[in-house]
């Protein structure tokens, strides 16, 4: 395995029994007396996370260097085959040029050699005939002088010619030398040409094996940082917070949630109500809404139902204002009032959007808030198997900032890690927000004029009525 992921996993395993040993050491110190009194900001906390982002940087620049290193040798052997294919084509040409040099030399030795035998025969021939002239003694002395002239031009010919023929030779061996070493040069061209191909090839196949290992890195390091994010999000959820602090992270991302009706009164004459609470947003993983209490609304289930001519309200968080389309009636418990927001709207009101809690029962204690107050406390909560969709708060574990207090009607609930649990429907019991999905939904604005909602309201009553008394 690559040096440089051994070192990335060493170091998040590592980090990893570091975060499990401060987790472990939080638990210890909040298992004794309980501390609501500091009321400072959280310290922030110092993780591993970017320093094992650094190691995984760290490996990867390794990474590439070695292989901008490998692509360099690899362009200075390319660079050095072309050199000696080049070399080894000029060798070839001058090759191929002595091989016609020595091949005209040939065919010029070849006439020398001709011409020197026939001055060779012409000699014997004038000297038989210089010696049939002598024996007979028939020829006059002028043509003796004729013929002896003749056979020394034709001796002096011949001597010129073996020179020549010598310095052919001569010729021929420095030719036939100047070939064998351009034979001897080519041959190790070619031995060096064959050597950089096979080093190019090598260095192709180390480019390419270090561009898989890169890859591989690359996914390793992926799926560290996404196991890096679960386990931090792990963490996160596992970790406990002070009533302190979940209390003081609700106080600067709640939103007020502002409501006005107008409904008929006797004699013809409207009457209108409006209402102010404090809310959050909240997330089931698709959708994004605020929710409150019914009673922090213009609304009241009962029956008969009252009849509203028209309804508006808006949600605000300093200078950011969103008028609510609708608001819908939550199934389980149609005392819990549901807006939906947009994401966009959402990020524009610059607010927190809280989780809903997947695992409810993580803690044993929750944090109760006030929406129409700054008060909260701690509360240990109960499992009542007879209303599995609620939590029983246990008035005796009760603990506020200034000593015991009692939750009522719409007040938030929230795990210890600062997840949304519900809201409480009565004074002892919190409905749990499990995800947004309404029974029965009101328009706002004057598309909601001429609704029903008299009898929608009393239908509902009528749903609460039928829950079992406790939960009343």
């Amino acid at each position: 395995m690559n040096r440089s992921i051994l070192i990335v996993i060493c170091d998040f395993l590592l980090i990893s029994l570091l975060a499990f040993s401060a987790m472990d050491a939080d638990n210890l110190s909040q298992s004794g007396s309980l501390q609501l009194a500091d009321t400072r900001p959280p310290a922030t906390n110092v993780t591993g996370r970017q320093d094992l982002g650094n190691v995984m940087r760290l490996a990867l620049d390794e990474e590439r260097r070695q292989r901008d290193q490998l692509v360099g040798q690899l362009s200075q052997a390319r660079a050095v085959a072309t050199q000696e294919s080049r070399q080894i084509q000029d060798i070839q040409g001058q090759l191929e040029t002595k091989a016609g040099q020595a091949a005209r030399l040939q065919q010029a030795q070849n006439e020398l050699q001709s011409q020197y035998a026939a001055a060779q025969t012409n000699i014997e021939n004038l000297n038989r005939q210089l010696h049939d002239t002598t024996v007979e003694s028939v020829i006059s002395k002028e043509e003796r002088a004729r013929m002896e002239a003749e056979a020394l031009k034709q001796a002096e010919k011949a001597r010129a010619l073996e020179k020549s023929l010598a310095q052919s030779q001569q010729s021929a061996q420095k030719m036939s030398a100047e070939e064998q070493d351009l034979r001897n040069q080519l041959a190790m061209s070619e031995t060096a040409n064959r050597s950089a191909i096979a080093q190019m090839a090598q260095l192709q196949d180390e480019v390419e094996a270090q561009r898989r290992e890169n890859a591989k890195l690359s996914e390793g390091v992926k799926a560290l940082a996404v196991k890096s994010s679960e386990l931090a999000q792990e963490i996160r959820v596992s970790r406990p917070m002070s009533p302190n602090q979940v209390f003081d992270e609700l106080i600067s991302n709640r939103v007020e949630a502002s409501f006005y009706g107008v409904k008929s009164g006797l004699f013809g004459i409207d009457t209108s109500k409006d209402k102010h609470t404090q809310t959050v947003l909240a997330t089931d993983g698709t959708n994004t809404f605020a929710l409150c209490h019914v009673q922090d609304t213009p609304l009241t289930l009962w029956s008969p139902g009252t009849q509203w001519e028209e309804l508006t309200g808006s949600l605000i968080r300093g200078a950011a204002v969103y008028p609510i389309p609708s608001l819908s009636f939550y199934t389980l418990d149609p005392r819990v009032v549901l807006m939906p927001v947009p994401a966009a709207e959402a990020r524009a009101l610059g607010c927190k959007v809280y989780h809903i809690s997947n695992d409810p029962y993580l803690f044993q204690d929750a944090v109760v808030a006030g929406t129409r107050g700054n008060y909260y406390g701690e509360c240990k909560f109960q499992i009542d198997l007879t209303t599995p969709q609620y939590l029983k708060m246990d008035h005796n574990s009760l603990k506020g900032l200034f000593g015991k207090f009692n939750p009522s009607s719409g007040d938030l609930v929230l795990s210890k890690n600062g997840d949304l649990l519900g809201v409480m429907a009565n004074s002892s019991y919190c409905v749990m927000i499990r995800h947004f999905e309404p029974v029965a939904t009101f328009r706002f604005g004057p598309e909601g004029r001429n609704q029903p909602t008299a009898q929608t309201l009393s239908s509902l009553y009528t749903v609460v009525s039928n829950l079992p008394f406790k939960l009343q």
